[in-house]
């Protein structure tokens, strides 16, 4: 999935922060799809048997770190949208396929750009209610909500970032910093 430029923040003091915080979160949601792309596509030039291969990482391999990121951002997403959609384990093996993972990876990527081109002031500040994988209840603000999102896939990409260092070298893995999106993107 490529990701969209974004557009340029209108010029409206009262609502001025918020307005960057929306930009933001629009920003880091077409980061997000650029560098999973980027992953995916550095995965697929390793090939299925080292994608797969038990690396001794908290969820084990490449293909298991990634369907993890598919299934907490479905969750995070459905908690955001109050679909009460139920709520997979963590380490959940939706796809051992790569190419099928993938296209489940850019329907959750596009799934969080709709989400967040929708956002407003109210919504952001408005409370997310839900039970985590323990059945216990929380409530947190839509932004709150989102940080955790974005660092959470932040934090796993690394994860897999290193494990392709590990399977193929320094060469298999690509850049990641967001300073690199945002240059190509024209942002910086």
């Amino acid at each position: 999935m490529s990701a969209s430029p974004i557009a340029p923040l209108p010029d409206d003091p009262a609502t001025g922060v918020a307005m960057r915080a929306i930009a933001s979160y629009q920003q880091l949601a077409a980061y997000n799809a650029w560098a999973n792309a980027r992953l995916y596509d550095a995965a697929a030039a390793l090939g299925p048997e080292l994608c797969a291969k038990p690396m001794g990482a908290f969820f084990g391999s490449v293909i298991a770190t990634l369907n993890h990121l598919v299934v907490t951002d479905r969750i995070w997403l459905s908690r955001l949208e109050a679909s009460g959609a139920p709520q997979p384990a963590l380490d959940t093996m939706l796809e051992t396929d790569l190419a099928a993972l993938r296209a489940l990876r850019w329907a959750e990527d596009a799934r969080l750009l709709a989400f967040t081109r929708h956002l407003d002031v109210a919504r952001l500040a408005a409370p997310v209610v839900y039970a985590n994988s323990s059945g216990r209840g929380f409530s947190q603000s839509c932004a709150s909500a989102l940080d955790h999102l974005f660092n959470h896939e932040t934090h796993h990409r690394g994860q897999v970032h290193t494990l392709l260092t590990q399977l193929g070298g320094r060469a298999a893995a690509p850049s990641l910093d967001l300073v690199a999106f945002q240059r190509e993107q024209g942002l910086a």
